[in-house]
């Protein structure tokens, strides 16, 4: 009797270890601007509504992920200062940050073109950056001391995902065919991390 009731036992923890969630690790995608801060605005588009749309495919791109979960910085059009981000961002110790930003350059139309990378001095934001090159043609990958990336715990990169002021790249990050595009390469660097 005591060898079937450490039997039943053995199958009664097996089961439930095996139904015990795993937690998901946690990626943070900040939308750049928001709310009263437009960021750069061409023919009546504006950086925070790209930066906003782009950040929801990466999202939604994701939602069945079982390794990680996307998170946003903000979810809809609203001011959110970068003291608050940061603040959210180190409260729930993400595996990664990625802040999404449209570039622009002087000139009413260039032929500057495609993203850039903005990183801090640490080998992990380092290692993050060079991943997401890997899959996007990038312009350069530089260090900057931004806020986003000085003051997260979390390795972190700021992308300019292209510029605003040029034609091919304004209609691509506005195209849903470009935002699945960028959300499928995203997926990739996430899935290869670490």
């Amino acid at each position: 009797m005591k060898t079937v009731k450490l039997f039943a036992l053995g199958l009664f923890s097996a089961a439930f270890l095996s139904f015990t969630p795993v937690s998901k690790k946690l990626i943070i995608i900040d939308a750049g601007h928001g709310g009263n801060d437009i960021g750069v605005k061409r023919e009546g588009l504006s950086e925070k509504e790209i930066t906003l749309q782009v950040a929801r495919e990466i999202q939604k791109y994701n939602e069945n992920q079982d390794a990680f979960e996307i998170v946003l910085t903000r979810d809809s059009d609203k001011d959110l200062s970068l003291a608050e981000r940061i603040t959210k961002i180190n409260k729930l110790h993400p595996e990664m940050v990625v802040s999404l930003h449209i570039n622009s350059s002087p000139k009413p139309e260039t032929s500057d073109n495609g993203p850039e990378i903005y990183t801090q001095n640490s080998e992990e934001s380092k290692k993050l950056a060079e991943r997401i090159s890997e899959k996007f043609h990038v312009r350069s990958v530089q260090e900057k001391n931004l806020h986003i990336l000085r003051e997260s715990k979390a390795p972190a990169v700021l992308m300019e995902l292209g510029f605003m002021n040029n034609t091919g790249d304004r209609e691509y990050v506005t195209s849903e065919k470009g935002r699945k595009e960028i959300a499928q390469k995203f997926t990739e660097v996430f899935n290869t991390y670490k």
